[in-house]
């Protein structure tokens, strides 16, 4: 699904990633943990292939393609979903509309049939309820006036109706309390299954406790430095992550 082969990033001249390996198969989620300045957050941006996150080393392969000419909007037509620390806020842009465009370019991509008004309405209530959102979040503009949480709630809304094939989640608990972190991680339970992949970058333990990873991944001064098991990420939570930088 994704192979990233020694990838070197840099960003405004400043190297940050420096030689990092990762292979995401088909069906597993991976957690990338670690502390802030660490990288997680450009090696999400570069996968995705954010503006002025420069590659300058390696090679980011999905679906057996490199990813390092391919525009951002074919990366995400092409099944790469990415949630973001900070949401955007899109005033004058209501929420039904911003996902019917949005999930129906993804049809017309792959020669499917698009959604008209009502049949997209019928959809995209049933991916409601599975976020705990109210109707009425349709009708506004996209995260404008949202609380923390709900901007979570959104951006896990637009997941259930793109339907990605790897899904990238940048410290979705950010700022999350028990209620909504329980909330997000059961929309992310019942949309993993065998065919879709997750990353999930993270600096707590506390979501990786309602969502399981296959593989736990450690960052450190745009390296990895250690992988393992979901055990590797209760050993940080009790030791923190001073073991692993001597």
């Amino acid at each position: 699904m994704l192979e990233i082969k020694n990838l070197h990033v840099e960003v405004e001249d400043k190297q940050i990633l420096n030689g990092i390996d990762l292979n995401v198969k088909v069906g597993e989620m991976h957690a990338i943990m670690g502390l802030n300045g660490s990288g997680k957050s450009t090696l999400s941006n570069a996968i995705t292939g954010r503006e002025n996150y420069n590659v300058t080393k390696g090679d980011i392969i999905y679906k057996n393609q490199s990813l390092l000419d391919v525009e951002p909007n074919e990366r995400a037509l092409n099944g790469i979903f990415m949630s973001f620390q900070y949401p955007t806020v899109i005033p004058g842009v209501n929420n039904a509309y911003f996902l019917r465009a949005a999930v129906n370019a993804k049809k017309k991509y792959n020669g499917e049939k698009e959604y008209d008004a009502a049949s997209f309405l019928k959809f995209v209530k049933t991916k409601l309820k599975e976020v705990d959102m109210d109707p009425k979040y349709l009708k506004r503009a996209v995260n404008e006036g949202f609380s923390g949480g709900e901007k979570k709630r959104n951006e896990m809304l637009q997941l259930l109706c793109l339907e990605p094939e790897l899904a990238i989640l940048d410290e979705t608990d950010s700022g999350l309390d028990i209620d909504a972190l329980k909330i997000i991680a059961n929309g992310v339970n019942k949309y993993k299954n065998s065919s879709r992949s997750f990353l999930v970058i993270t600096h707590y333990q506390r979501l990786l406790k309602y969502i399981e990873p296959d593989v736990v991944h450690v960052l450190i001064d745009g390296k990895i430095v250690k992988t393992g098991g979901k055990e590797l990420a209760l050993k940080l939570e009790e030791k923190g992550y001073g073991w692993l930088e001597s």
